[in-house]
């Protein structure tokens, strides 16, 4: 409603603020009354509805009104209702009630909080005031409960912190409190500020304010497997009554209590299950607690069948372990820790002995298990190296079970890297190889070797200073100080020095090759690739001395190539390029294995090791100069063009041969084709001469007869041509009559299943539509459409309302509207007819939107 409006109706429990401009004063006006404006009067508010409070419901007015103690208002001398600003007041239920001037409803109008059982509201003083319902005076700051169950009445003094719920302390559970500041709980009991205590009653606990709630500690389930292990944080008295001092630890069993809750003051190390040990199984406990104090430093042997628990500061040594059973092949090997009885032997620390099977044994806590020994089986071409640990000596055991004595212990043999290196190739070798490489050499067995068949093998004895020479095929076997002689020979073309190293000496017979590199008398540089086949000769292997000199050369292959490439350098200096060229085998075989007159010998013999080279094999000459293999080239191409040219003369003059034959042939067959032409070429004229008489006579009869039968022919094919014209016409029209019959059918058929489909798919369309429309419908309510139907009318209305207009019309501008009688009706508070008609155009603008 515009404020500058004369008339003002008021509604039932409803008012309006106006103001006098001549005092400056504001004054309310309530309802239900026709309030007429004077010309100092402003509407300043309303109309607006009175503020209306339900049963148990309240709300807060910000600048209240001051009222006497009778309750009346309390004024200016102007007449202005004074008010309390910056203050605020809470209303409860009553009849309905305007707000003065100044005044404004805080919020809206809520209802009265009810706090359910188990829960409280946490209210804190902000200002001071006396609380009658507690009868007690409270500052600014105190905190308290509201403890359901129960309805709270709000005061302004007072704001809601927080709605604080009881927490539920189920079986075997309990609540870890901490106090905010010193106070006496509901137990009478003086807590100081950072104090902690277990609340252990089970239901719902409600926190104090000066409680604070840590955590939710659940009980340990203790069965008789499992034990709790506790230390104490502080000295204190425990649930059980025992005084516990500060870092005591203790064990909690199912003897004691089937829960436990830990304490403050107690801290859970962690639970320890029972350790169970059966018939056949022992340990031992070291540190042991006996009597209720732990024995430090001490050993305790524990044998089955037993259940305990270790206690703080005991472990097990080695864990569970089991009886030691020992079968006939089977000892153990034991060492005294201290001085003990043994039956009837005394021991003393450090002494060993050994435990023969088959039997069961538990050592004693004086009894310290070295290791489990068993018999080691050996066939006659195995063995191990066993040392003895009070004189050192060390020997090998071959061919037989052997059980170490306690004295005695498996002595690992070292080999240089080398030797290392070639067992392994040997072994590669062997089918059995890809087993064998999976594992390494067991250092304590014996170390053999299969010496190949003709070769010989050389071992060292560094403790008798004594060689050995060892014959193939043989199974070589090394004492504990023996080692073989390593081979290291020259190898490669041409020979480089230790290349190949080797145990076995080949005898031979073989064969090696080598590169020389020669000059001849006229300065032409040879590379010879030169193949020697040598044996060594042995005459008595039985002969020690003889035997030796096998060895005495580190390098036969070497030294025997270079002896043999220094007669062959020297031979060939001798000669010139051309002779050595045609004479080279015997020029090399005469340096290198001499002459007995004029006879070349056939072998070459060392007398250093009994090498013996047998011939010599010249596997190619090249030169090493660039210009004399140029030559050399030159000369076999030239060699080769004159080869080439001699053949490519023969083949010509075989070929003139023939073709001179060839000739010959096809001269007389040309004579004699002509003669067959001759003879044809008379019968051909004869032929013609009788053709040409037949051909005079006959030609008449034959136009005569053609002429007729062409006739006749052309008769008939005229009448079968127009037959089958007319059959033609006929088919091609009843085929098209049935194409046109078959195209109108087929159009007519197809038209109505394009029919029925469109049919068929309006009609699944409408279902789908109005399965649409309903599952809209439905899902908005009937409700929700008919509020958004009238939301637009009904706001227009509003609107319009609120404008302050008691009537209005509205028109396109094209229709004529009679405004005479209108006019008068619009008119306020010229007659009582005016409000009279004025409500039946409201009530039909309302009916319109």
């Amino acid at each position: 409603m515009a404020t500058n409006a004369a008339v003002i109706r008021i509604k039932p429990y409803h008012y309006i603020h106006v103001l006098d401009n001549n005092s400056n004063v504001t004054r309310i006006e309530r309802g239900p009354q026709t309030f007429t404006r004077q010309e100092h009067e402003k509407l300043v508010a309303g109309p607006e509805p009175m503020i209306m409070i339900p049963p148990r419901h309240y709300c807060i007015i910000q600048n209240p009104v001051q009222r006497n103690a009778d309750g009346s208002l309390v004024t200016d001398a102007n007449g202005q209702v004074r008010i309390r600003h910056g203050d605020e007041e809470i209303r409860f239920e009553q009849d309905p009630f305007p707000l003065f001037p100044g005044e404004q409803l805080y919020g809206k109008v809520s209802p009265l909080q009810v706090v359910a059982p188990n829960t409280a509201l946490r209210l804190r003083c902000i200002r001071d005031f006396n609380d009658t319902v507690a009868k007690t005076a409270r500052v600014a700051g105190d905190e308290w409960l509201f403890k359901g169950p129960g309805t709270y009445i709000p005061r302004v003094e007072v704001s809601v912190v927080e709605i604080v719920r009881a927490i539920i302390v189920k079986p075997n559970q309990a609540l870890r409190l901490r106090a905010r500041k010193e106070f006496k709980d509901e137990q009478n009991v003086v807590r100081k500020a950072g104090d902690e205590w277990l609340v252990r009653e089970s239901g719902a606990y409600l926190p104090n304010v000066e409680e604070e709630v840590v955590e939710t500690v659940s009980a340990y389930i203790l069965t008789d497997r499992k034990a709790l292990h506790l230390q104490a944080l502080r000295t204190f008295s425990d649930v059980f009554g025992v005084q516990r001092k500060a870092g005591e630890e203790w064990l909690v069993t199912i003897q004691m209590t089937e829960t436990h809750i830990p304490d403050i003051y107690e801290k859970v190390v962690g639970e320890v299950n029972i350790t169970v040990l059966n018939s056949r199984q022992y340990c031992v406990v070291l540190d042991p607690v006996i009597d209720g104090k732990q024995a430090m430093g001490k050993r305790l042997l524990r044998k089955g069948e037993i259940t305990f628990f270790l206690n703080p500061g005991e472990k097990l040594e080695a864990g569970i372990q089991n009886v030691h059973v020992l079968d006939s092949e089977e000892a153990l090997l034991l060492r005294a820790r201290e001085a003990f009885v043994d039956g009837k032997q005394e021991r003393r620390p450090g002494d060993r002995w050994m435990i023969y099977g088959p039997c069961d044994y538990v050592p004693n806590v004086a009894v310290e298990i070295l290791e489990r020994r068993r018999a080691i089986p050996l066939d006659l071409n195995e063995g191990i190296y066993v040392r003895d640990i009070k004189t050192g000596k060390v020997r090998s055991v071959v061919g037989e079970t052997y059980m170490l004595s306690p004295y005695e212990e498996l002595w690992e043999k070292d080999l240089p890297p080398v030797v290392e290196q070639l067992l392994n190739s040997v072994a590669d070798s062997d089918p059995n190889a890809a087993a064998k490489k999976t594992q390494q050499r067991d250092r304590t067995r014996v170390v053999t070797f299969r010496a190949p068949h003709n070769s010989a093998v050389q071992i060292y004895d560094y403790k008798a200073k004594q060689p050995r020479v060892v014959f193939g095929p043989e199974l070589v076997v090394l004492g504990p100080e023996e080692h073989f002689t390593v081979l290291s020979l020259s190898g490669d073309k041409p020979k480089r020095p230790h290349v190949i190293k080797a145990i076995a000496l080949l005898l031979g017979p073989d064969f090696m090759t080598d590169i020389v590199v020669v000059e001849t008398a006229d300065h032409a540089r040879l590379s010879l690739k030169l193949s020697y086949n040598w044996h060594f000769e042995l005459k008595d292997r039985k002969n020690a001395e003889e035997v030796s000199t096998l060895f005495q050369v580190p390098d036969f292959v070497g030294d025997a190539c270079k002896a043999i490439a220094s007669r062959v350098r020297g031979a060939v200096a001798q000669e010139s390029f051309d002779d050595f060229h045609k004479y080279s085998a015997t020029i090399i075989r005469k340096a290198v294995f001499g002459t007995n007159g004029d006879q070349i010998l056939d072998r070459f013999h060392f007398t250093s090791n009994n090498l013996v080279i047998t011939n010599i094999d010249i596997q190619s000459v090249e030169p090493v100069d660039q210009r004399t293999r140029d030559a050399l080239q030159k000369s076999v191409q030239l060699a080769i063009e004159i080869t080439t040219k001699s053949q490519e003369a023969a083949a010509r003059h075989e070929a003139e041969r023939r073709e001179q034959e060839a000739r010959g042939r096809l001269e007389r067959q040309k004579l004699l084709d002509e003669a067959e032409a001759e003879k044809a070429k008379k019968d051909l004229l004869q032929l013609q001469a009788q053709s040409a008489a037949v051909e005079s006579t006959g030609q008449a009869t034959a136009e005569a007869k053609a002429r007729a039968e062409a006739a006749t022919i052309e008769g008939e094919a005229a009448v079968k041509q127009a037959e089958l014209q007319a059959q033609a016409q006929k088919i091609k029209y009843q085929t098209e009559l049935e194409l046109n019959k078959t195209r109108q059918e087929t159009e007519v058929a197809h038209q109505k299943a394009l029919n029925h489909l469109e049919l068929h798919r309006a009609r699944e369309l409408a279902t789908i539509e109005s399965g649409k429309f309903k599952g809209i419908v439905s899902a908005i309510g009937a409700d929700t459409i008919k509020s958004i139907a009238q939301a637009g009318p009904e706001m227009q209305a509003k609107l319009l309302k609120g404008l302050g207009l008691q009537g209005f019309m509205i028109t396109d501008g094209n229709t004529p509207i009679n405004l005479f009688n209108t006019a008068q009706g619009m008119l306020g508070g010229l007659g009582a007819a005016a409000p009279a008609r004025a409500a039946p155009a409201q009530q039909s603008h309302d009916e319109d939107f």
